[in-house]
């Protein structure tokens, strides 16, 4: 059998159901390889052997019993209160919602994921604890804001790991680790506990090697069947203007080339307003935060955290108004987009994952920050609350991932899943299982 930490989810489930797999051998594995190859990646900032071998102990025979999983720093566990990126706990330690619902489900939680600070970027090199590396290249961004989730899924520390997504939190990631992240539909895992609480945008879901373990995680999470179905009958929107444009080459070949592979029936759509969907989802995140923003926490924050916080502060209340105008718009907009597809297709990210010393993209049309550059492709999902999935695309030259991204209408995970397993079947899994330096074994 290979090594417990390099089987899927759902394989470390099977294996542990039928008794074929010691799941306190899995745990104790697990955070061994956490020790010997997390390092420099820095994307788990926190573990508690005790507290974890205590709920293995006390695990239920669920759908995870046994599988050790990770969870984003912006949600209550009993023994630790989430920082959020912070220095400082934002909510005192106690069961959240989601800790309750993986724990019936019988997984453990075996650490806590790093993450940018206050979940305020996308690319993870702010954090309290350090920048999070990419598995593919440790000096290169691991994303944000759950991009310790997302590394250490794709370094194979663990089969599997907890995000959110409030502007593109899981998706980003997800894309810059080559990993397969799921945003849920607003709303399907209760709020109890999580940081973010307050907020009309932020969606947790999973971070796992493939479409089959995003649907096991996916499931619990939503504590519903996701059943598999069909995924070569789907009808793709192509949404061309913004978000298919000023991308890098290789990212818009690689995209085109997976969309060419799926046989999917392709329309070429429009969505009026698109072009404002990055101001309007920075004006909802940022402005919806404030108001949870201790003095003492605005004090002890970075400068440009504290910049940026003291300038929203003195925004006029008519920017709010104007964002929901928007986020009313696309709402309407996408509810006439899926009338006609089943799933809206566009790149994730627009090149593959900058160095976290410069987080910037060298694109056609010029250099540019990543961040607007990324909400540009995720934010609108977020304004409508509707799932959306990355799935692997390929290896740019650079030696990074590169990814698509599907978006279907509210409450259709399952949707994604099949188109997501669908394309993993017609390129053979070749990018989904592809394996980065991190995780693969020296020659002997």
């Amino acid at each position: 059998m290979s090594h417990p930490q390099d089987l899927g989810l759902r394989e470390q489930a099977t294996l542990v159901a039928s008794g074929e797999l010691d799941p306190s051998e899995l745990v104790a594995q697990t955070l061994a390889r956490i020790d010997e190859r997390d390092g420099d990646l820095n994307s788990i900032v926190a573990r508690f052997p005790e507290e974890s071998e205590r709920m293995l102990a006390e695990a239920p025979r669920g759908p995870l019993h046994g599988v050790p999983i990770a969870v984003k720093d912006m949600f209550q566990l009993p023994w630790r209160g989430p920082r959020d990126g912070t220095e400082q706990e934002e909510l005192p330690p106690g069961e959240s919602a989601l800790f309750r619902i993986l724990r019936d489900a019988g997984a453990v939680v075996v650490g806590v994921t790093n993450m940018h600070y206050w979940g305020g970027g996308s690319t993870g090199n702010q954090s309290a604890y350090g920048p999070v590396g990419n598995p593919w290249d440790v000096k290169a961004c691991g994303g944000g804001s759950s991009g310790g989730s997302a590394a250490a899924t794709g370094a194979r520390l663990l089969a599997g790991a907890i995000g959110t997504d409030g502007g593109g939190s899981i998706r980003l990631p997800g894309a810059y680790c080559g990993v397969t992240g799921l945003k849920l539909t607003y709303g399907v895992v209760p709020r109890e506990g999580y940081t973010h609480g307050y907020a009309s945008m932020g969606a947790p879901g999973p971070l796992s090697r493939d479409a089959a373990d995003a649907r096991l995680l996916a499931g619990v999470l939503a504590r519903r069947e996701l059943p598999a179905g069909e995924g070569a009958g789907i009808r793709a929107g192509v949404v061309r203007a913004p978000f298919w444009e000023n991308l890098d080459p290789e990212v818009e070949q690689a995209c085109d080339e997976l969309l060419a592979a799926s046989g999917w029936q392709v329309e070429e759509l429009s969505i009026d307003g698109a072009e404002h969907s990055v101001a309007a989802t920075i004006m909802r995140l940022t402005v919806e935060g404030l108001p949870s923003i201790r003095p003492e926490e605005l004090a002890a924050a970075p400068p440009l955290a504290r910049a940026v916080v003291k300038y929203q502060s003195i925004l006029p209340a008519r920017h709010l108004v104007q964002a929901d105008r928007i986020r009313a718009l696309l709402r309407r907009e996408l509810a006439r987009a899926f009338e006609s597809c089943d799933v809206i297709v566009w790149p994730t990210v627009p090149a593959p994952a900058p160095p976290i010393e410069n987080p910037t993209y060298h694109l056609p049309e010029g250099d540019v920050a990543a961040d607007p550059a990324n909400v540009r492709q995720t934010g609108i999902g977020n304004l409508a609350g509707i799932p959306g999935i990355t799935v692997p695309a390929g290896i740019h030259s650079s030696g990074m991932p590169m990814a698509l991204q599907l978006q279907a209408a509210w409450g259709n995970e399952e949707t994604l899943l099949n188109a997501a397993e669908h394309l993993e079947r017609a390129t053979e899994r070749e990018h989904v299982d592809a394996v980065p330096p991190i995780a693969t074994p020296a020659p002997a």
